[in-house]
């Protein structure tokens, strides 16, 4: 194969909010950190054990905007883009490397309903009140005979 593919698909959460670094010349880059895990029953304990991995998402000028404005910590998003690892000398003299990906596209999973309902929940700390939330979030995202599924 003469060519090479630097590309990286993610689904996630994030784990913080968004961080925006603005530049004198109107540009931005925006900084957060993504979640993935895998979950698995191991076979020597019979438990089941979940592994999470955390990437650097780093998006630029527009884009890193539009992630400011919409997404907040624990929101699940998709992330395409590729792996970008910087080099950079510490107040010691000593070599360091960061390992990002440089987001290109993302697609927002989270839904307005959910975000409303994690907040509302976060908020209150009663079992009534952070049930009545779920249950009008329930009935207002899907109404029966209003679905366009082909099956």
């Amino acid at each position: 194969m003469a060519g090479t593919l630097n590309k990286v698909m993610l689904i996630g959460n994030l784990g913080d909010e968004v961080k925006m670094h603005y530049f004198d010349d109107k540009n931005c880059v925006g900084r957060f950190p993504l979640a993935t895990s895998e979950t698995y029953t191991s076979k020597q304990t019979n438990e089941r054990v979940t592994n999470t991995e955390w990437h650097n998402i780093v998006v630029r000028n527009k884009a890193a905007e539009i992630c400011e404005k919409y997404l907040s910590k624990g929101d699940k998003v998709y992330i395409e883009g590729r792996i970008k690892t910087r080099k950079w000398t510490d107040d010691k003299g000593m070599d360091r490397y960061s390992t990002e990906i440089q987001c290109n596209e993302f697609t927002f999973l989270s839904t307005k309903n959910e975000q409303q309902q994690s907040q509302s929940v976060q908020q209150t700390n009663t079992p009534s009140a952070a049930a009545e939330p779920q249950q009008t979030a329930q009935n207002t995202v899907a109404p029966d005979g209003d679905d366009d599924l082909p099956f």
